[in-house]
């Protein structure tokens, strides 16, 4: 019977204020789908990290013909200057942040090139003594490249130290410059949803404030009275919670499987397992907000 006047009491109040619900329905969507958006993006750079990070080496350039680099003034480097180069490599130092050590030869090189821009019109004119020759060093540890790079750069015959982790970076600092943004807009949506979810709630307690105050005075207890306000908001927080859940999962479905992993399937992508793993922190989240806007309403704004 309680069971039953409860579910009356939360389709009395849906109906009643239809306009409001479909209201907080469609900002928790909205704002749910950043917050998801949000993890998925920091899911999608955790993944590109593991995959990538453990293929950065580090590239010692040395020096070519009439290089302009202080390091290269004696010109191209010399054997001598490779077997310093190799030793300060095999240092105690170094070494053991060293995994291992490729030999890239001009002409190794200039095979490389010709395949990487074989479509441009400029790459013939290129030959092999424009070439460097280089070592390419694989990192116990990607995160200790300053430990290589101030023990060789600076030496004769080294025109430059790269590190692809630094690429990777600015990649890596974009992506978590925009889940800032992400995060930021669902902050907002996440503070307009629980100003919905509260009006919407007050709405419906004050429209029925006659019945509410016949229930006290039969003995109804609080918790009964405000348990139909407060699942009311809760059942629709939670319905745009799971449009947000929905909408993920079709955009990770149609745009990121089937047009990115199209298009660039070398990369490590979220999939929709991720998606339904972050779905139960969304419903959570929902719930979490219509639970603090019902308490927040019922005991400050309406009496009941």
């Amino acid at each position: 019977m309680r069971l039953q006047f409860i579910l009356s009491e939360i389709g009395l109040g849906l109906r009643r204020n239809l306009s409001m619900t479909i209201s907080v329905i469609l900002v928790t969507f909205v704002s749910l789908t950043f917050v998801g958006a949000a993890a998925l993006l920091q899911t999608q750079i955790g993944k590109m990290k593991d995959d990538w990070y453990d293929k950065v080496e580090v590239s010692v350039f040395l020096c070519p013909q009439n290089s302009t680099a202080p390091t290269c003034a004696s010109g191209e480097v010399t054997d001598d200057q490779k077997a310093d180069i190799q030793a300060a490599l095999a240092s105690p130092e170094v070494k053991p942040f060293v995994e291992k050590v490729y030999t890239e030869t001009k002409e190794q090189a200039y095979d490389a090139f010709q395949k990487q821009f074989k479509d441009q019109f400029w790459a013939s004119a290129a030959t092999v003594d424009d070439m460097n020759s280089s070592y390419r060093i694989k990192l116990t540890d990607p995160e200790k490249y300053s430990v290589v790079s101030e023990v060789i750069s600076g030496r004769a015959g080294v025109e430059e130290v790269k590190d692809q982790q630094r690429l990777f970076d600015r990649l890596f600092s974009v992506l978590n410059n925009a889940t800032l943004l992400a995060g930021g807009l669902a902050l907002v949506m996440l503070l307009a949803a629980v100003l919905l979810i509260t009006t919407t709630i007050r709405l419906s307690a004050l429209s029925r404030k006659r019945e509410t105050g016949i229930m006290r005075l039969v003995g109804a207890s609080t918790v009964f009275i405000q348990l139909p306000f407060m699942l009311e908001g809760a059942i629709a927080a939670t319905i745009g919670a799971l449009l947000a859940v929905g909408g993920l999962w079709v955009g990770v479905t149609y745009l990121v499987d089937d047009w990115l992993g199209e298009s660039a399937g070398w990369i490590p992508y979220v999939s929709t397992s991720d998606v339904l793993t972050i779905a139960p922190v969304l419903i959570g989240v929902a719930i979490l907000l219509a639970a603090i806007s019902s308490l927040v309403t019922l005991s400050r704004y309406t009496k009941v």
